[in-house]
């Protein structure tokens, strides 16, 4: 069965197969079915649209993050670039920004894929045994591992440390997105220094959650300091959900901390 799958946006982790567009059907486009992956719920106007153009294609379906669509076991390649990969689902927090425990429900494990870059949304939330076998997984990839589905500061332990310099990884995501996060991330932040990690190399980096109802400026900048006080690169994100859009001061404001190179430098600054 020839499926031709379709995106709304093109970003690095779009799949490039002859099999993957963005957008628009060409005079190519031949299929048996076209599956329209949408990831963020900006653009489910946008996958509507392209539902209209395609279904004179073959017959259309619409599923994705965006669309609330629990996800099943993983697939690599099909609606991911080869290279990131998903080793389970879920997560047992129920975080009242996060969509994800509302979508998946309680952590599942899946069968472990080959990859490189670990998308799951709370993976230290798995089994010690889940957890060795992707650390076990990532080792005997040519490409340094990268988690960039982010890793919970409050979960991580000495062990899992000691497996992740094993690895060598290009980078480490975790979290700050609000005060409760702060003492988990300079604890995850010392042990990593501890290990070998360094704040110069600029792998450990973390999420930044801002522009909510109730946030201002002068906290998130503290947030934003306080992540580089504990060794991390903050990646400033703005919350939005389908009643909340930050304002342009607000898209200015996280424009300016989420640029490596500016995050470097402040970086440094506050090292001297």
């Amino acid at each position: 069965m020839r499926v031709i799958r379709v995106f709304p946006r093109r970003t690095r982790a779009t799949p490039t197969d002859p099999l993957a567009y963005v957008g628009s059907p060409d005079m190519f486009a031949e299929a048996d079915a076209v599956h329209i992956s949408v990831a963020f719920t900006r653009d489910l106007p946008a996958a509507e649209r392209l539902a209209r153009e395609w279904r004179y294609v073959a017959p259309v379906s619409i599923g994705g993050p965006a669309t609330g669509q629990r996800g099943e076991e993983f697939a690599p390649g099909k609606y991911l670039k080869p290279g990131y990969v998903i080793t389970s689902r879920g997560c047992p927090n129920c975080c009242w920004f996060c969509a994800a425990w509302r979508r998946e429900g309680p952590t599942r494990e899946y069968a472990i894929r080959d990859g490189w870059n670990v998308l799951d949304d709370n993976l230290l939330a798995c089994s010690d045994t889940h957890v060795n076998a992707v650390f076990d997984m990532l080792a005997r990839q040519k490409h340094p591992a990268e988690f960039t589905g982010g890793l919970e500061a409050a979960r991580l332990k000495p062990w899992h440390v000691a497996r992740l310099r094993s690895l060598h990884p290009k980078q480490l995501f975790f979290a700050y997105d609000g005060p409760e996060d702060r003492d988990p991330l300079h604890e995850a932040g010392r042990l990593l220094l501890e290990a070998g990690f360094t704040r110069e190399s600029h792998r450990l980096r973390a999420y930044v959650l801002m522009g909510y109802k109730g946030d201002t400026m002068d906290k998130a900048s503290a947030r934003l300091s306080d992540c580089i006080e504990a060794g991390f690169m903050p990646m400033a994100m703005l919350y939005r959900d389908e009643g909340w859009e930050p304002g342009e001061e607000w898209k200015r404001f996280r424009r300016r901390w989420s640029r490596p190179a500016i995050m470097a430098s402040r970086s440094g600054a506050l090292d001297d």
